[in-house]
Parts: structure tokens; C-alpha cells; sequence
């Protein structure tokens, strides 16, 4: 046993020496004139998929499961097997449209909408802030086990409340101190890194402890468990209906390593290069294989001892306490506090950023009275950031040792399963759209909550039985666990099938049979081109002929108007000088149509790093516009492309009165008209080929029929011949 104050005084130390290499490894970087991080730091940051569910909980539901807790690791294993195209697809999109979250991805795919980028991060508020109570409740317990005390309620008025703080400090101090979330945080990289390694470290030291220092080996160690007759650690259908959750588990796996908010920012927005997805397919499994190896021995090394099965999520700390190893039981508690804690800052961080961009910045556009907030974005995350780490500090406290805290891993990876079918149908369908991506993620949402959440509140008490057991107002058909009829299965299986089914359902439908607009169809084209670049895009500007004619001044000032409003400034005048001189305008006073084009697309690329690209987007349609002249410019340069391009000139099309960035949409659509005139012409071609070729068979079989008449005819003429010769 230890003391609390000896415990709080070696996690004090350990988060110092990890604040110390947070604040060496941001020095070295920004001395180095290149910031990519090398591969396998980035493959080991990925690791922060494996939170204390895994090192505390995996082995607690070996216990009562079996075998059963590789399922989720398996879909993982899956999942990691199709990263060389769907993460690197992700990784290039992040690259051109300088994503800042999954949020953000979902809505740049589906026409930037702000709706769907509000209801994904509600989603994942839903799913995830809960999640981060459970590891709060995790480092809770576990320093009530070191320190021999009994969880109770008094345990979080201190304990917890200090290591909330220090998330939230952490958090605050090397993920939310930039506005702009797409920029390398490469102090908390590495911080993410250490404490992966220090959790695996810690496990692989209490599992090689256990099983050959303490049982002999595997071998030995099963031999005992076959003589104490406990054989339910190695059966693979010891539990009701295995096979459905073994196919449940390892769909919830495969989705949850890449669309978990936490996992999509460590390996999209924090990637600095997509060749390093090569080094995680392989470095990832390996450090999976490496963190489950010894999940099996250490329960049952805690069932031979005698622990009870309850207490099974804490066997890691358990068995080698009660072996009187207390230095190993301090190693345990600190690989446990590192998978909690690096889960809870990096997911606290992401969920800041989704929040400020898609739900708190629209409520400003839209309500005059908060506009003044808009300056003040990197505050707002931090206030936001509090708040989610404390609501989860409350809840934990509310709920420990709760049904629904201990249920919420499964219930989380749930939640983050609506996110598959848009995710993984925008990067592959051409079809889907807007309304079917809002559609499904609705639905899948509200069937969430309806066959998870509302049976959990009722096992709490806070809702009557009745709709559980009848139904709500008695429609027996709308039972949370028997939806539509289907009973008898876990909750879980129930609540991903249903969900799953419905979201698919109305996302296919919804884009079958709605019509998405030309700019919707034309960022469609864009995003499905930008998933196949296997470079960093430049951002230089591209030499153009035109004249130079445009006022460089005004257009300079109405882009700085636009910043100040959202990032203030210095970080205004920062970003305008970089982006001048990447254009090579900044001693100009006159630039071309193009060097203006490509300083509004820079514009935008840096207003959507620190807001979003969907409010982004918006912002520039409001705030900025193109002159008649540079309007007519750009149609002209337009039509000049087509008739090099097409062969021939397109009809003139009249200027947008509402965005200089609509000529883009004309161009689509002439480029459509073209490629439906091509088809049409294709079409018409092949019928004059199937005309052609039936003609030709009529006229080969009128041959045949002439040859074969005139063959008769000739032996005919002969046979007369020869009856006139033998008459006469």
C-alpha cells in the first residue's frame, strides 16, 4: 500500500517530467526549418486508441466473456488493413481543404453544411463526453485501490478534482494554445507518445511479472486453470448469442480506430505527411498484439488468487498488490493513469475545437448581440474545454459505479458508428449527398438514443419500467430492447443493427432521390479529386497572362477586415504577409485576376484552419466580392479554357451578384453540358453502329438468298435443257 500523498507525488512528478518534454519537444521543433515528425511517432501517437477500457477493462471482460475482448481488436486489425487507401484518402483531403476535425470533414463532403457539421459534433459530444468520465472514474478507483482506501463519494472532492485540472491545464497549454487546430502540435505529440509507451510498458511488465516470474509460463499457467476447473477464460462461446457479438464487436472496432474524434485527429490533422500511414499499417498491430498479449494471464492469475470476479476491471493492480510487489502495483497505476489521461486531453481538445466552430460560432453569425464573441475564438475553446472536462468530472461523481458509467465504451463506440456510412460513402459513392448524409445521421442518432440511452436511464431509475416492458403509450413495437419485434438479443448487438439499418436506410434513400445543386456536385468532384493527390499541395500561385489591373490595396484591407474579425490582429497581419508573399504580391500594386483568385482561395484556406471550412466558406460569400470587370475577366478567361479545351465556345453566362466564387459553378456546368452532349453523341453513334450492322446482316442474307436463287435458277435452265435435248 501506498500513501495518497506518496501517489499524488509520483503522478506530480510524472506530469512534470511530461510537461518538461512537451515544452523541449515544441523548442526543438520551431528551431527546425521542417516540422514533419517522423513516421513512427506518428504510428505510436495512433496508440491513444487503447484508453484504461483496455488496460483496466480488458481484462475485467475477459473475465466474464472469454476470449471475447479481441473482437474489438480485431475490427481494428481489419480496419487497419484498408488505411494505405482510407486513411491516406483522409489525409490528402486534410491537405487541401485544411480540415480541423471529423466534423469538418463530414460537412466539407456533403456541401459545407453547417447542419451536418452541428449534428456530428453533437454526436460526438453525446458519445464522448461520457466516455471521459469513465476515465476519470478509472483513475479514481485506481488510486483508491493503491492507496487501500474504499471508493466513496469523498475520494472525488480532491483527488479528482486535482487531476481534472491538470488535464485541463495540459490541455489548454499545448493542444488549445493556437487558434488554429491544423497547425503540428507537436508538444503534445510527444506527450501522447511517452505515455503510450509508458502504459505498454507498465502492462507488459505486470503480464511478463505474472505469468513467468510468478506462474512458470503459459503452459503452466494453464494447466492450473485446468485443474481449478475455470475454463471460461479460453472458451469462445461460453456467453449467450457469441457469434453476433463477435461479428457486433468487431464492426463497433473497425469503426471506432478511425472515426473516433480522438483517432481521426491523430492520424488526419496531425499527419505531416501521408507516407507515414505505411509505417503505422504495420507498427499499430504490433503495438496491439503487444498491449493484449498477457489480458488472458492476468485473469486468471486474479481468479487463481481468488479476487472476485467484480473486481475483475482492476486485476492489473490487484494481483501484483496482493503479491506484496509494490513497486510493479506503482507501475501498473501509472500506465493506467497515462492511458486515461492521454485519452482525455487529446479528445477534450477535439471536441473544443468541433464545438466553438459548428455549434458556438453559427449561434454568433446569426444573433447580432454575440457578435463581438467571434473575436475571441481561442478563449471560447478554453471555456469550452473547461466545461466538457468538469461536466465529465460531475457525472463520474454522479454516476460511479453506475450502470450506465461502466456500460459507456460500447455505448461510445455506438455513437461514433452513425459517422460510418457518410464517411466511408463520401469517399467512395460519387451519389451521396447532403440531404442523405442528415438523413442518416439522424436517424442513427435518435435510434442510438432510443435502444441505448433510454434503457440505461431506466436501469438508473430516472424513467418508468413501463417503456421498457410495453412500450411508450403502450405501442409494444417501439420497446427499446424488442424495436420492431426483434427480441432476445444483447443490447448492444440490438442497438447496432437497428441504428446501423436505419442510417444506411435514409442515406441511400435521401441521395437516390434528391438532386444536390451544381456547387454541391461540383465540391463533390473536388473532394474526390483531392483524396487522390499523394503530395502536399504548394500554395504558390500559378503565372498567368492577364493584365495586371486590380488594386492590390483594397482587396488587402477587405481580407484583413474579414481576419481581425475571427482571429484578431497579429495573428491577421501574420497570416496576410505569409500569404503575400507565397503570391509574390507584396511590393505589388496592381495584381491579375488569377493572383486575386488565388489570394482569396489562400484566404479561405486560413479562415477554414481556425473556424471551419463550412464557416469559412460562408464567411467569404458574405464579406467578399468580385468588381464587374474582374467578373467579366474571369468569364472570359473561362470561356478561353473551354474552347482550348472543348473545341468550342460556350454560351456567356451571367455574373454571380452574390459570390466572386460562382463562375466556378458556371464552369461545371458548361463542363456537365459537355460531357451530357458527349454522351448523347456517343449514344447516337452506337445506334447508327447497331443500324449499320443490321443493315449489313440484312444485306448479306439478301446475298445468300440472291446466290442460292440464282443457283437454282441456272439448274433449272439446265434441267430444261436437258428434257428439250432428250424430247427432240
Amino acid at each position: 500500500m501506498f500513501s495518497a500523498q506518496t501517489v499524488i507525488l509520483v503522478v506530480s512528478i510524472y506530469m512534470a517530467l511530461l510537461f518538461a518534454l512537451a515544452l523541449w519537444v515544441e523548442h526543438r521543433t520551431r528551431h527546425r526549418s521542417s516540422s514533419v515528425m517522423p513516421g513512427w511517432v506518428y504510428a505510436l501517437s495512433m496508440a491513444v486508441f487503447f484508453t484504461s477500457w483496455t488496460f483496466y477493462g480488458s481484462v475485467g471482460f475477459a473475465v466474464h466473456s472469454g476470449p471475447l475482448f479481441l473482437a474489438i481488436y480485431v475490427g481494428a486489425l481489419i480496419s487497419v488493413l484498408f488505411w494505405p487507401v482510407t486513411l491516406r484518402r483522409m489525409v490528402a483531403v486534410k491537405e487541401a481543404f485544411r480540415i480541423t476535425s471529423i466534423a469538418d470533414f463530414i460537412s466539407t463532403r456533403y456541401r459545407r453544411s453547417q447542419k451536418i457539421a452541428a449534428l456530428v459534433t453533437v454526436i460526438a459530444l453525446s458519445g464522448i463526453a461520457p466516455y471521459i468520465a469513465l476515465q476519470l472514474t478509472a483513475i479514481v478507483n485506481s488510486f483508491s485501490i493503491i492507496t487501500g482506501e474504499l471508493p466513496q463519494p469523498g475520494n472525488w472532492d480532491f483527488n479528482g478534482f486535482l487531476v481534472t485540472g491538470i488535464m485541463l491545464l495540459f490541455t489548454i497549454v499545448f493542444g488549445i494554445r493556437h487558434l488554429d487546430p491544423t497547425e503540428r502540435h507537436s508538444g503534445m505529440i510527444a506527450v501522447l507518445v511517452a505515455e503510450c509507451l509508458v502504459k505498454l510498458g507498465a502492462f507488459l511488465a505486470v503480464g511478463i511479472f505474472i505469468t513467468f516470474g510468478i506462474h512458470g509460463g503459459f503452459s503452466n499457467l494453464l494447466l492450473q486453470l485446468q485443474e481449478r476447473d475455470i475454463t471460461q477464460l479460453t472458451q469462445f462461446g461460453a456467453t449467450p448469442n457469441s457469434g453476433m457479438m463477435w461479428m457486433t464487436l468487431i464492426v463497433l472496432g473497425f469503426a471506432a480506430v478511425q472515426l473516433l474524434p480522438r483517432q481521426f485527429h491523430v492520424g488526419v490533422v496531425e499527419s505531416s505527411d501521408q507516407r507515414h500511414v505505411k509505417t503505422a499499417v504495420w507498427l499499430f498491430p504490433l503495438y496491439l498484439i503487444l498491449i493484449n498479449i498477457f489480458v488472458l494471464p492476468i485473469a486468471a492469475a486474479g481468479l487463481l488468487l481468488g479476487l472476485p470476479a467484480e473486481s475483475a476491471d482492476f486485476f492489473v493492480l490487484l494481483v501484483p498488490q496482493l503479491l506484496g510487489q509494490d513497486l510493479i502495483t506503482l507501475l501498473a497505476y501509472i500506465g493506467g493513469f497515462s492511458a486515461a489521461t492521454g485519452m482525455v486531453i487529446i479528445s477534450t481538445m477535439t471536441l473544443s475545437t468541433m464545438t466553438s466552430n459548428h455549434l458556438i460560432l453559427p449561434i454568433c453569425e446569426r444573433v447580432s448581440l454575440l457578435e463581438p464573441l467571434r473575436g475571441y475564438l481561442l478563449q471560447i475553446r478554453w471555456v469550452i474545454a473547461a466545461c466538457i472536462l468538469f461536466s465529465a468530472y460531475v457525472l463520474a461523481m454522479v454516476l460511479s459505479n453506475s450502470y450506465i458509467l461502466v456500460a459507456m465504451g460500447l455505448i461510445s463506440f455506438v455513437a461514433v458508428l452513425q459517422f460510418l456510412p457518410v464517411v466511408f460513402g463520401g469517399m467512395f459513392w460519387r451519389h451521396g449527398n447532403s440531404l442523405g448524409a442528415l438523413l442518416g445521421l439522424l436517424a442513427g442518432y435518435l435510434i442510438w438514443g432510443w435502444t441505448l440511452i433510454i434503457p440505461s436511464m431506466i436501469q438508473e431509475g430516472w424513467l418508468p419500467e413501463a417503456i421498457l416492458h410495453q412500450g411508450p403509450l403502450g405501442i409494444v413495437w417501439l420497446k427499446p430492447q424488442a424495436f420492431l419485434g426483434l427480441e432476445g438479443l444483447p443490447p448492444v448487438v440490438h442497438s447496432v443493427i437497428w441504428s446501423l439499418s436505419f442510417n444506411l436506410l435514409f442515406y441511400v434513400l435521401g441521395s437516390w432521390f434528391f438532386s444536390p445543386s451544381k456547387e454541391e456536385r461540383t465540391l463533390s468532384r473536388e473532394f474526390m479529386a483531392a483524396m487522390l493527390s499523394r503530395g502536399k499541395p504548394s500554395g504558390k500561385a500559378r503565372p498567368t497572362g492577364l493584365d495586371a489591373y486590380v488594386a492590390f490595396e483594397p482587396k488587402f484591407s477587405e481580407a484583413q477586415d474579414l481576419l481581425t474579425r475571427y482571429l484578431g490582429a497579429d495573428k491577421t497581419d501574420e497570416a496576410l504577409a505569409k500569404i503575400a508573399d507565397d503570391l509574390q504580391v507584396t511590393n505589388k500594386s496592381y495584381i491579375t485576376v488569377i493572383e486575386l483568385m488565388e489570394f482569396h482561395r489562400m484566404l479561405e484556406q486560413v479562415l477554414a484552419g481556425s473556424i471551419g471550412a463550412a464557416s469559412a466558406h460562408a464567411a467569404m460569400v458574405e464579406r467578399i466580392q468580385y468588381s464587374e470587370r474582374e467578373a467579366a475577366d474571369l468569364k472570359a478567361l473561362y470561356s478561353h479554357l473551354v474552347n482550348e479545351l472543348q473545341g468550342q465556345l460556350r454560351q456567356d453566362a451571367e455574373p454571380s451578384q452574390h459570390s466572386g466564387y460562382m463562375f466556378l459553378d458556371q464552369m461545371q456546368s458548361q463542363i456537365d453540358e459537355l460531357e451530357h452532349t458527349i454522351s448523347q453523341q456517343e449514344k447516337k453513334i452506337k445506334g447508327l453502329e447497331e443500324k449499320l450492322d443490321k443493315r449489313f446482316k440484312q444485306m448479306f442474307r439478301y446475298r445468300v438468298e440472291a446466290q442460292k436463287a440464282r443457283v437454282e435458277t441456272e439448274n433449272l435452265k439446265r434441267k430444261l435443257l436437258e428434257v428439250s435435248e432428250s424430247d427432240s
